[in-house]
């Protein structure tokens, strides 16, 4: 009996050990995979802060007749290389919009270079010995200043790394998503309604409902590519507009829409059904009445996610073209555009190592919409439980 015991008691001393043993082999898993992220948030931070920062330097502008027909007049031949050429091609126009400038010559704050702009960040530039002795003189008068980044948030991208922005991706971003949401959410809830509420258990719901799983599991790729076959060669929508890239979106998000919106259908409790029709409810009556209020913070839920997760996809919209170069914003559904993922995408390809923050600004940009959406959609699902 005691050699019983001591067996029984020798088998609970190997599994208290083997429940020790996985608890901490678990939380050093979490602890390993918090490190990482934490080295993922600070490498971005660490990358893309400089990014809202620019380089302006005060110079002297001579708004001459001869600047207005050559922009490099108006600057000496010392600052001459270190002002942006972007500004330098806006003289003439600001002559021709301020004609009381011609004649004049003032001191203006202006942007400068990208090297000048990498060499105040304490980066490698290009700068030649002269040229980086010029912005140190500057710098010690207090004439070359790191100042918030603007253009970051107000241009369209541009070859020349201290003009490039999210202004235009930003936009195509927005448009893209009102396609994708004015066609995702309507069908893919109505469609999940009529599955889960109406439709008869037969084999035909059941493959829809496989088919919709597996639409959900398949990569995002097949989408770019099923948008590129239907929505541009078949029915000529424009190529690399937000058009096309909605309808690409939505169809990549319709399965992940229905899911969630079935499983909050069918979180209701049965009681509520019944006693619906109990007092004489159609069935129709009951679904939107009863059961969609009660489910309906679940369905924002899922699809404020699922609209996050579109939001954060390239490779369809690589394979309708949205990442054409874009200067320009765009308010048209029509007209060519990109989004901040494929923006972030034709960046990192850049070789300037000015691009490399700007890379990461748009990262960081991009992250914090992304965790805002999901936030909201936490704090959307709380207020409706509270209310309902």
């Amino acid at each position: 009996m005691s050699q019983s015991f001591d067996d029984i008691s020798a088998q609970l001393k190997r599994r208290h050990r083997q429940s020790t043993h996985l608890k901490w082999v678990s939380m050093g898993a979490l602890g390993l995979a918090g490190l990482f992220l934490v080295l993922f948030f600070a490498d971005m931070l660490v990358k893309g802060l400089p990014a809202f920062q620019q380089a302006q330097i005060q110079v002297q502008v001579d708004y001459s007749e001869q600047a207005r027909q050559l922009p490099l007049a108006a600057l000496n031949e010392e600052v001459r290389p270190l002002v942006s050429r972007g500004y330098l091609r806006l003289i003439p126009r600001r002559i021709q919009e301020n004609p009381q400038l011609l004649g004049t010559t003032r001191m203006e704050w202006v942007l400068a270079d990208s090297q000048v702009d990498q060499y105040l960040k304490g980066h490698h530039s290009k700068l030649k010995p002269g040229e980086q002795s010029v912005v140190e003189r500057l710098q010690a008068q207090g004439r070359a200043e790191l100042k918030f980044n603007t253009t970051f948030f107000t241009n369209g991208d541009s070859k020349m790394p201290e003009l490039a922005g999210i202004a235009s991706a930003a936009m195509g971003t927005l448009l893209t998503l009102v396609v994708t949401l004015a066609i995702a959410f309507p069908i893919g809830v109505m469609t999940a309604v009529y599955l889960e509420e109406f439709a008869a258990d037969n084999r035909l719901t059941q493959a829809i409902e496989i088919n919709i799983n597996n639409l959900a599991a398949i990569p995002s790729i097949l989408f770019g590519l099923l948008g590129l076959a239907i929505f541009i060669n078949f029915f000529g929508v424009p190529r690399s507009s937000p058009l096309v890239g909605g309808l690409t979106l939505a169809l990549m998000t319709l399965p992940v829409i229905i899911i969630a919106t079935r499983t909050a259908l069918r979180s209701v409790p049965e009681s509520i059904r019944h006693a619906a029709f109990g007092v004489g409810c159609s069935r129709w009556q009951v679904v939107r009445d009863h059961v969609l209020p009660l489910a309906l913070p679940g369905i924002m839920t899922g699809s404020i996610i699922g609209m996050a997760q579109a939001m954060g996809e390239t490779a369809p919209l690589i394979i309708v073209g949205m990442v054409a170069f874009i200067p320009d914003v765009t308010n048209s559904f029509t007209e060519a555009a990109t989004v901040l993922p494929a923006q972030i995408f034709t960046w990192a390809g850049e070789p300037d190592r000015a691009f490399v923050e700007k890379t990461s600004g748009g990262i960081l940009v991009l992250l914090a919409v992304l965790i805002t959406l999901n936030a909201t959609a936490v704090v959307l699902r709380k207020k409706f439980e509270r209310r309902w």
